[in-house]
């Protein structure tokens, strides 16, 4: 496809939940990790009355680690993913809500969390005492090479990683019993990609629109693959 073409794609492709199968040729990562998300969180569920999976998107992870334990609530604030998560997960028993405000302190064994952002004293006041927090985290500086690529601003977050999060969760009251971080290559093969990404993470250049950012947009339609580097980390925490 020309220019045009790839950039009406891009603006009208629709994306629900948080299936990436729609970037499938066209983004690309060598994304093995030295630690299994699922592996974290799986391992602790037989050992839980109640879980609570924080930003589940359409709850796509969530439903495929059952059986759950007994109370399993999860929580999306993406409105365009909330009756897709509830679709799913609800008849599994899960309760789904816009936000964790509304859980009374201490109502969880373990707390999930994949890619969403968190404050460190609400995860302390939904932890029951001797309750684990799980989370892989997008650190500030992914895919940086993006940004300045577009000429764009940096991430908001862009100091955000593991010393931080570390950090925060410690003067929140959690101790954080094991931590890894980790980078891996992605590369992009089409500017429509670029532009479809950007619409689904839109926090990764504030503000980007692709009439604003026509020229780059172009240029970089001349000279794909883009690379960047995905950088991650994870940690589990404890509340004493």
């Amino acid at each position: 496809m020309d220019y045009e073409e790839l950039i009406r794609d891009a603006l009208a492709t629709p994306f629900e939940g948080w299936d990436w199968a729609v970037f499938r040729g066209r983004m690309t990562a060598d994304d093995d990790l030295p630690w299994d998300y699922e592996r974290l969180v799986r391992e602790r569920l037989p050992h839980t009355p109640s879980l609570l999976d924080l930003g589940t998107g359409g709850g796509e992870l969530l439903s495929s680690l059952t059986p759950l334990p007994p109370r399993t609530a999860a929580t999306e604030g993406h409105p365009p993913n909330l009756p897709i998560a509830r679709d799913r997960l609800e008849p599994l028993g899960v309760e789904v809500a816009e936000s964790a405000r509304h859980f009374p302190d201490g109502s969880f064994g373990l707390i999930a969390d994949r890619h969403e952002a968190f404050d460190p004293h609400e995860i302390r006041r939904l932890l029951a005492e001797g309750g684990t927090f799980v989370t892989q985290q997008v650190a500030g500086r992914d895919l940086e090479e993006l940004n300045a690529a577009l000429g764009g601003p940096p991430h908001e977050d862009h100091t955000w990683d593991l010393a931080t999060a570390t950090a925060a969760l410690d003067a929140a009251g959690l101790e954080v019993t094991w931590s890894a971080e980790a980078a891996y290559p992605v590369a992009f093969h089409d500017v429509g990609a670029v532009v479809l990404f950007l619409r689904v993470v839109s926090w990764q250049v504030p503000g980007f629109d692709a009439r604003a950012y026509e020229d780059r947009l172009r240029a970089l339609h001349g000279d794909m693959p883009l690379k960047a580097t995905a950088r991650r980390f994870a940690l589990t925490a404890r509340r004493a």
